[in-house]
């Protein structure tokens, strides 16, 4: 994951690319990965950082989802169960077995959760992650001991999968280095290039530094999740928006409001959403909404009633409510739905599917689904492609592909966990100087030696690309991320050799920031 030797392989006029992928988050590093291993030559820009949007913003979870199996999406939810069996058994270190709860408050509600969840293991087939079950209230409330107890009837028990959804974006970038890719962050599509014939031949990507490339290709994936649209405007001036945000928010609070290795789930809320309460990271994750957006952004915000939602839902099913106090950190990402044809139409009702669309110029366009399903839509993709006559046809072959940092049985106790295979590396880099297993705030694990391993092995190139997106401090405590910034700079700077004032503005750009991920 050198950058310098990824900008050389692109800055050849002449080299004719069989796949450019615009878009560096869950599905366009997916249709690089799944491009790169059937034996295509693979070019992907993305304009920021890998999974800077939507893709780190989940509510890391891995999951069929259980609310589209209570809508009646049995193909949906059949297609998500199978890629989230696939997506353990090819990235272990990164996903594992999450068991679920569901508080029950009626006693028919026992039975209808035992009874749904039931069918949600059966159409997992061999890929089930454990069988659920309707569990008392005495265990209920000792398996969760935070939750409230007053008019109690039992609970139900499933099992999902949890995650870290921007290391397996990292992870994937990696593995496309390796197979012969080249994925590059920061860099900006500026134009869609267009043979004698109209088609889409290539892009025009710009640099951090402003230095300018074409790149030609023999097919353009347009992979840029809630930015589609801009990028279809690039093709087809004339084209008409068709996707529309859809906002989710979260709220990390301290691990003693759930203290319990199971998760929450609340089927339905107020306002006929799903309300988890998951553990990551030695942190508990709340959340989400659904809040229809008029534009997609870089980085959106929660919106006071969102925040209120969760916290009073929340307060609702636990011993202890929440308060804004309580919360270390809150962040927002907005889903890429297609358009509602009708004003007013609920965003819980539009399907979650992926979707692809191809211009008259022959781009082609991925857009919907979810982390869970990304290999699937990568495929899709692909396949799409080549059933245009765009790539000569080769197998997927990601079924069974062993994801960059694969590894079994991680420790889930040592912090360095999500590195897998990489571990070791890193201890060795620790070893090599005292210095390098400083710890970057006491309170954390975190050390000199993972910021410094995210710059050389990661493509990091600035303290946000480490704190949010690397070692995910920024998403679990922004206030101790705003107090590291500074040291995170002066380590970022050595490795790159840059001066104070890059130093001072970085800190500066860390911490106005962080001020959006901090409640007030």
């Amino acid at each position: 994951m050198k950058r310098e030797d990824l900008l050389s392989k692109i800055s050849d006029p002449s080299k004719v690319w069989d796949v450019v992928v615009i878009g560096g988050g869950a599905t366009g590093l997916g249709v690089a990965v799944d491009a790169v291993t059937r034996g295509y030559s693979v070019a992907l820009f993305e304009w920021e950082d890998f999974a800077k949007a939507t893709s780190s913003r989940s509510t890391k979870l891995v999951h069929g989802g259980v609310r589209y199996l209570a809508q009646g999406d049995v193909s949906l939810v059949l297609e998500a169960l199978y890629e989230r069996g696939l997506l353990q058994q090819n990235a272990p270190h990164l996903v594992k077995n999450q068991s679920f709860l569901i508080p029950n408050y009626r006693y028919w509600d026992n039975f209808l959760y035992t009874v749904g969840l039931t069918i949600y293991d059966i159409l997992a087939g061999r890929l089930s992650l454990g069988r659920s079950k309707y569990v008392s209230k005495k265990k209920t409330t000792s398996y969760l001991p935070t939750v409230r107890v007053d008019g109690l009837k039992g609970g139900v028990v499933y099992h999902d999968g949890q995650f870290d959804d921007s290391r397996l974006a990292v992870n994937l970038a990696q593995s496309c280095v390796e197979n012969g890719g080249c994925p590059i962050n920061r860099m900006k599509v500026t134009a869609i290039l267009h043979g004698s014939d109209g088609r889409a031949r290539g892009v025009k990507v710009q640099d951090l530094n402003g230095q300018e490339y074409e790149v030609k290709t023999k097919a353009v994936i347009n992979a840029t999740g809630i930015f589609v649209d801009s990028i279809m405007e690039m093709d087809v001036p004339t084209h008409e928006h068709m996707v529309k945000p859809s906002q989710g928010v979260h709220l990390v609070l301290d691990k003693s409001f759930l203290q319990s290795d199971y998760a929450i789930m609340i089927p339905k809320t107020d306002d006929g959403r799903v309300l988890f309460a998951v553990p990551w990271h030695d942190k508990v994750v709340v959340g989400t909404t659904d809040t229809l957006r008029e534009h997609p952004e870089l980085e959106p915000q929660a919106l006071e009633s969102e925040i209120e939602f969760i916290l009073n839902t929340a307060g609702r099913y636990l011993t202890r409510k929440p308060q804004r106090s309580d919360v270390l950190s809150v962040f927002a990402g907005l889903r890429p739905l297609a358009a509602p044809k009708k004003e007013g139409k609920s965003t819980k009702e539009i399907s979650r599917s992926h979707k692809i669309f191809v211009s008259e110029n022959k781009l082609i366009t991925i857009t919907g689904g979810k982390w869970t399903t990304y290999r699937r839509m990568a495929e899709d993709t692909v396949d799409k492609a080549i059933e245009l006559n765009l790539l000569e046809k080769k197998a997927c072959v990601t079924k069974k592909f062993r994801i960059h940092g694969y590894q079994l049985n991680p420790d889930l106790n040592n912090h360095l966990y999500i590195y897998g295979s990489d571990i070791q590396a890193i201890k060795t880099l620790m070893q090599s100087d005292p210095a390098m297993a400083e710890k970057l705030h006491p309170k954390y694990d975190y050390t000199v030696a993972e910021v410094v391993w995210a710059v050389r092995e990661e493509m990091a190139l600035n303290v946000e690309d480490i704190l949010a997106r690397r070692v995910r401090l920024l998403f679990l405590d922004a206030r101790v991320a705003a107090e590291v910034a500074p040291k995170v700079a002066r380590i970022v700077a050595k490795e790159l050799g840059y001066d104070q004032a890059w130093i001072d503005g970085q800190v500066k750009e860390f911490t106005d920031l962080a001020g959006h991920y901090i409640l007030e």
